[in-house]
């Protein structure tokens, strides 16, 4: 252990890469211990803010279906986040034991979104008020525990989805 960052479990191949960014990584908004940050999950949030409001403004249909999945170095790319460089740069060092779950997560969640979507589309073309704000409801809650599990990825957890928790996201 090093600054509080510990180095077990990582692979020799990606210790070298890993440290150097990890020492990058310090006093930023960056984690020392996984280079990830939770920047990324602002993506996400404002997917599940559209979602709750269609229920109560339905046009706003237009701007969930216009909404994209954006990569983790996408999303730096194109944002004002101040170590957006460093979070593109480091992505590629990330020991695969945070990226492997965190893209499972990531990619989960943007299967929960097409189907979302296509679902509240068709709810909304049958005016289906009650059952529109059933899925749109289902919907960000399932996507806010998902961005949970992601975010505890972020912040040194290991945790992964199981199938049936995915079952059960996907099942909107």
């Amino acid at each position: 252990m090093v600054d509080g960052v510990t180095f077990e479990g990582i692979a020799a191949e990606e210790l070298e890469g890993f440290m150097l960014f990890s020492a990058k990584a310090e006093g930023t908004n960056i984690h020392p211990q996984t280079l990830l940050a939770t920047d990324y999950l602002n993506h996400f949030n404002e997917i599940v803010m559209l979602l709750e409001m269609i229920p109560d403004m339905p046009d706003c249909l237009e701007d969930v279906q216009g909404w994209q999945p954006k990569s983790y170095q996408e999303h730096f790319r194109s944002s004002q986040f101040r170590d957006r460089d460093l979070a593109v740069e480091a992505y590629d060092h990330v020991p695969s034991r945070y990226r492997q779950p965190f893209e499972e997560v990531i990619s989960h969640m943007n299967q929960l979104v097409a189907a979302a979507v296509e679902r509240i589309a068709e709810s909304v073309a049958k005016g289906e008020d009650e059952e529109l704000r059933l899925l749109c409801g289902d919907a960000s809650r399932a996507m806010q525990k998902m961005m949970d599990v992601a975010g505890a990825i972020i912040h040194g957890s290991e945790r992964r989805l199981d199938q049936a928790e995915i079952d059960g996201f996907l099942a909107i």
